[in-house]
């Protein structure tokens, strides 16, 4: 069996560059211009009700979207516009926003800053640390730190942000990838399929508690 480290790396390569496709020879799309006073002013009269003014929402099953990479928010909002990523109250809400909406709430939110969170269970947390930095080779789950940093800070435009994030959250986001219910991407499906809930609960709580 190959490392896990090796499994991670051959597994996305292949799932992004068969993504990718016919794409790799596209003209790369100008960057968007953001404004964040129009963006703090849709946050204040929208997104204010289950994130906070500052992205760090304190309603359970709401993610914390404070210092997300704004690239990765466009993605999801304009997915939840299209129905591409379904089953949640954000496919109203992305309806009513223009893309240059959605480009200025993007950015503001990634201007604040994320509370400092801590993991709430001593007795998974050396299993949730165990998958986040090495992964399950048992079960061909690859480390969740080689696409989103040792320190769960993601990469902009490809991976985002977890640090911090909302173990219940990320525990219903990892089961909605493995069971079929999130279809929004790629990789993560193949990611966590092998994972049970244990496992899938374990890490969530261990993300959390990332700084």
């Amino acid at each position: 069996m190959k490392p896990v480290s090796t499994l991670a790396a051959s597994l996305i390569s292949a799932l992004l560059f068969t993504a990718a496709g016919s794409a790799v020879a596209a003209t790369p799309a100008a960057k968007p211009v953001p404004d964040l006073n129009k963006g703090k002013a849709i946050v204040n009269s929208v997104c204010i009700a289950c994130h906070n003014a500052d992205g760090n929402s304190v309603i359970a099953g709401y993610p914390v979207v404070a210092q997300q990479h704004p690239e990765y928010m466009i993605k999801q909002l304009k997915e939840f516009k299209s129905n591409a990523r379904k089953g949640t109250v954000m496919n109203g809400y992305a309806a009513a926003l223009s893309d240059q909406d959605m480009v200025d709430v993007s950015y503001y939110f990634a201007s604040q800053k994320a509370n400092k969170l801590a993991a709430t269970n001593q007795e998974t947390l050396a299993l949730g640390e165990k998958i986040w930095r090495g992964g399950i080779a048992s079960r061909a789950v690859p480390a969740c730190a080689a696409c989103h940093a040792p320190n769960g800070a993601g990469m902009p435009v490809k991976y985002p942000r977890l640090a911090g994030q909302k173990a219940d959250y990320t525990e219903l986001q990892l089961k909605d990838f493995r069971d079929g219910v999130r279809k929004n991407d790629l990789v993560m499906p193949h990611v966590v399929n092998g994972m049970n809930d244990a496992q899938i609960k374990a890490v969530s709580d261990f993300i959390q508690g990332l700084r």
